[in-house]
């Protein structure tokens, strides 16, 4: 009797009316909205533009979706090939099957498309997104519990998952849940690529080639414990021996890398570059060297202009004090001249009273 386990839902989809809504579908989706809000926070913390890593993902997501179906088909061509099968369940992408390996590598074709476009370095968006890759595969593998998949051998610990379904030639019991195990690492790995990019300024792909390197360590014991069916070389299962390959490859272009292009890019996006480079100099000759050279000219001649203008007030300022003054004599002379005009009357009037009154004595006397 087991005292815990992990249960199984009864039924990976749910209706509303017509209209399906699929736990695995839904998983995948939550999963891409995160690795592009997480990307688009270190996108700009790189300094580039809101909404390059979205519109680049228009192109990646797609052909990820496309190359880890091709993957999953190819590598298990008997579940759509082989005979009472029907092939045309190798569309049927909603019923489960994505392989890492091919979503990375045509989603990585993708994002090169995405990138040429915007004029954006791919080796830079891939450090950008890779955390947010990450977690994505940790939210998505969450699809694989609704789906009563990828689970490992028989166990009766505590957190064992409980298989209800024998559809696929499952037989119902307690297993190892290879699939949170998986999620549990993928979550370790994006928080091991965000500290190591901070610590040690990871640059040029070295970001992206961590979370491959580092999920390739998990992927190979994880899948090492699972039972499904798979096809083996050498011992191994095929998807072991690909995360040996991809593992030493990633390792390889790490110290590679770091010799050859050490640190990180300084320019991930050149319109936003060029955006804040024409801001920061406005800024900095307010701040250093003062006004522009055709400014202060533009202020010399302003100056000039004053002292003409004040100069010329001046001038018409003394113009009038003088016309003033002038007209202030003239009223003054044109005062005197009638004052010296009234006095010459006066005495010619004098005269001639006493000339009148001389004569009429005169008469008089004779008479």
């Amino acid at each position: 009797m087991e005292l815990a386990y992990i249960p199984s839902p009864s039924r990976g989809v749910l209706y509303l009316g017509p209209v399906p809504l699929r736990g695995y579908a839904f998983c995948i989706i939550i999963g891409v909205f995160v690795a592009v809000w997480l990307g688009n926070r270190r996108w700009i913390a790189r300094g580039g533009r809101a909404g390059t890593v979205a519109d680049i993902a228009v192109w990646a997501v797609p052909f990820g979706l496309v190359g880890g179906r091709l993957y999953h088909v190819i590598t298990d061509y008997e579940l759509y090939f082989s005979e009472g099968r029907d092939w045309v369940d190798a569309f049927k992408i909603w019923e489960g099957g994505l392989g890492i390996w091919g979503a990375i590598a045509l989603g990585a074709v993708g994002a090169w498309i995405g990138c040429r476009s915007r004029g954006v370095p791919l080796p830079a968006y891939a450090d950008a997104i890779a955390p947010g890759i990450a977690l994505a595969q940790a939210i998505g593998r969450w699809g694989n519990w609704f789906n009563q998949e990828l689970y490992g051998r028989e166990t009766d610990l505590p957190w064992a998952l409980h298989i209800t379904s024998a559809a696929d030639g499952r037989v119902p019991g307690y297993y190892h849940p290879t699939f949170l195990y998986e999620s549990l690492w993928c979550v370790g790995v994006a928080l091991l690529v965000i500290w190591a990019d901070r610590r040690f300024k990871l640059g040029h792909g070295r970001a992206f080639a961590l979370y491959v390197a580092a999920y390739c360590v998990g992927r190979f014991w994880i899948e090492y414990m699972r039972v499904d069916d798979a096809h083996h070389i050498l011992g191994l299962r095929l998807n072991n021996w690909t995360a040996m390959i991809v593992f030493l490859l990633a390792v390889v272009y790490l110290v590679v890398s770091a010799k050859k292009r050490p640190g990180r890019e300084e320019i991930v996006e050149p319109e936003a570059a060029s955006d804040g480079e024409t801001a920061g100099d406005g800024e900095a000759e307010k701040e250093e060297d003062g006004p522009r050279p055709d400014k202060a000219e533009k202020a010399d001649k302003t100056e000039k202009a004053d002292k003409v203008a004040s100069s010329d007030s001046s001038g018409e300022a003394k113009e009038l004090k003088s016309g003033t003054g002038a007209k202030t004599d003239a009223k003054t002379k044109t005062g005197s001249d009638a004052r010296a005009e009234t006095e010459a009357e006066a005495e010619a009037e004098a005269k001639d009273k006493a000339g009148t009154g001389t004569e009429a004595e005169s008469a008089g006397k004779k008479s």
